[in-house]
């Protein structure tokens, strides 16, 4: 496993696992699955409605608490100061949890224009220790940039939808700016078409590996932070296996070739 320096001097896994859209009593299972192939880092949220499930998968595993980086989220409709302590203390309880190491605005719904208040909660969740890094998922150069002129900690990471067709080379090096890791979601496209991509077939030819392993590989050596998300067995396991090869300059120019320009998931600036 490769790890990443946070700007608050922390690390975490640059490889972790996602389950977004996967039922509470699977994510158990898959959760499982996922720490006894070798991922320590899990990436959950409240709107996924899977807290729990993930919770009883890290009890049962019999993993130290501080060999495992948990990540959760923060939902749209409890943003602002004083909803967002709660919302917090109800995912440290589902997940049975005394802190997470990250914690994530999952959207900035510049609508509602709640996202400081928002953040300063986070600063106060953060400075009790609860929280060891705190950070923001789908933002834009100007949600960030406003986030960090009016706010006291400056986010560790920005998760924001990333992958081949859409590889933000443009939001990567505004987080770069401010200091940011870039974290991928999606990172594989949620399979709509990307990992029968020709080029990428090819590139797995070449290597003897998959098209999912060859993509997850270029996040890798971009220096995103990724999260692939499965509930089979078998490819959690294949996902994991991406550190045994290396993709060549020529290589990654190939696949950051592919890019498109266009979204699979919502447009942060009219989310919320």
């Amino acid at each position: 496993m490769q790890h990443v320096t946070l700007n608050n001097g922390l690390t975490m896994p640059q490889l972790g696992f996602g389950v977004w859209q996967v039922p509470d009593d699977e994510a158990r299972a898959a959760v499982a699955t996922a720490l006894e192939t070798g991922y320590r880092s899990i990436d959950t949220a409240r709107v996924y409605d899977n807290e729990r499930g993930t919770g009883r998968a890290l009890a049962e595993s019999g993993i130290a608490r501080e060999e495992l980086f948990v990540t959760t989220k923060l939902w749209n409709d409890e943003q602002g100061y004083d909803s967002t302590l709660k919302a917090f203390d109800a995912s440290l309880d589902r997940l049975g949890l005394d802190y997470v190491d990250l914690y994530l605005i999952h959207w900035p719904c510049p609508g509602q224009d709640a996202y400081v208040e928002s953040w300063k909660a986070m600063e106060r969740i953060h400075a009790e220790g609860r929280a060891r890094s705190i950070g923001v998922s789908n933002f834009t150069e100007q949600t960030l940039d406003r986030l960090v002129a009016e706010t006291d900690v400056v986010p560790v990471l920005n998760q924001i939808e990333l992958h081949p067709y859409f590889s933000q080379g443009a939001m990567r090096a505004v987080n770069a700016r401010h200091g940011l890791l870039t974290e991928a979601w999606s990172p594989l496209g949620q399979g709509k078409g990307l990992l029968e991509d020709p080029e990428l077939t090819a590139l797995g030819e070449k290597h003897g590996r998959s098209a999912a392993q060859v993509v997850l590989r270029w996040h890798l050596q971009l220096g995103n932070v990724v999260i692939p998300k499965s509930v089979t067995p078998s490819r959690i396991r294949e996902n994991f296996d991406v550190f045994g090869f290396e993709l060549s300059a020529e290589d990654m120019d190939r696949v950051s070739a592919l890019d498109r320009g266009g979204r699979i998931g919502s447009d942060p600036a009219t989310v919320g």
